[in-house]
């Protein structure tokens, strides 16, 4: 699971990373990443909307993203946010096929950063 510490807790945190953030979407996920420059840990947060699904099937998919973002902790800088809105086909994608969208999002946006 993914500890308190790298998780995204404001909204405003989120407007910031989704609005002024690299983006890299699929057909499951879409994937926004802002480095901030801090010195800390990356940090996570999730967006799943009511057009994914009820609450139960939201709740799947928001587990399912914080283990793959789990996983994913050492592919991400230190002092990047990073913000995953789930589309309404996440709802029946397998575990597997949300980690690929994930790190080829993950890979794709940190390719793309300008080196500091």
């Amino acid at each position: 699971m993914l500890a308190r510490p790298y998780r995204l807790t404001r909204g405003s945190d989120y407007r910031l990373v989704v609005r002024r953030g690299s983006r890299c979407g699929g057909a499951r996920v879409v994937t926004s990443m802002l480095s901030t420059g801090e010195s800390r840990v990356a940090r996570f947060g999730f967006i799943i909307s009511k057009q994914v699904g009820t609450a139960v099937v939201r709740n799947t998919v928001r587990r399912r993203l914080k283990a793959v973002c789990a996983e994913a902790l050492e592919l991400v800088p230190e002092g990047t946010d990073v913000v995953i809105r789930a589309l309404p086909a996440s709802a029946s994608a397998s575990f597997a096929e949300l980690r690929a969208d994930v790190h080829r999002c993950l890979g794709r946006l940190d390719a793309d950063r300008p080196a500091p």
